[in-house]
């Protein structure tokens, strides 16, 4: 029975979606492994990360903002902030124009756990990727391309 069902890739070391999934989970499981011991997931640092970057260009990033940056659900991205500021490294303030949006600030302690974490997961990033060597910056620029076609997919999709 099985026999009849049809790929379009030959195995799976030829589909770039399975590729990349396996990707991903190895390197997320590496994350894992060095943020542990900061109290954070993956998604946690993801998103203090992403507040540290637009923190350094405004002192009124939103919740909107953060999800923007991570290409990520706002739902999701409330409900973890949240929990980041219940472990006291964010803080979420009333916006002073717009009565739905939070200010979102990092505290001293969450200065301190993202500038100790971004030391770690860059250092593990570089570790992971470089037997990349000196296609790193192609497979960068492939992802971007990538990140930049779906995003403009999912503008003409939701206009539609």
């Amino acid at each position: 029975m099985s026999k009849k069902i049809e790929f379009h890739f030959k195995n799976p070391d030829d589909s770039p979606g399975y590729l990349l999934g396996q990707l991903t989970m190895l390197w997320q499981r590496k994350l894992k492994r060095v943020l542990d011991p900061f109290d954070l997931t993956h998604t946690q640092f993801v998103l203090l990360a992403a507040l540290g970057w637009l923190s350094r260009e405004s002192n009124t990033v939103t919740q909107t903002d953060i999800a923007n940056q991570g290409n990520a659900d706002r739902m999701m991205v409330s409900k973890v902030l949240r929990t980041l500021e219940e472990k006291g490294f964010i803080t979420r303030q009333e916006h002073q124009t717009d009565t739905r949006a939070k200010i979102i600030k990092l505290t001293p302690s969450g200065e301190i756990v993202l500038q100790k974490a971004l030391i770690i997961v860059e250092r593990t990033d570089v570790e992971f990727f470089s037997a990349l060597e000196t296609n790193l910056p192609s497979f960068n620029s492939n992802m971007l391309k990538l990140i930049h076609e779906s995003k403009a997919q999912e503008a003409s999709d939701s206009s539609i």
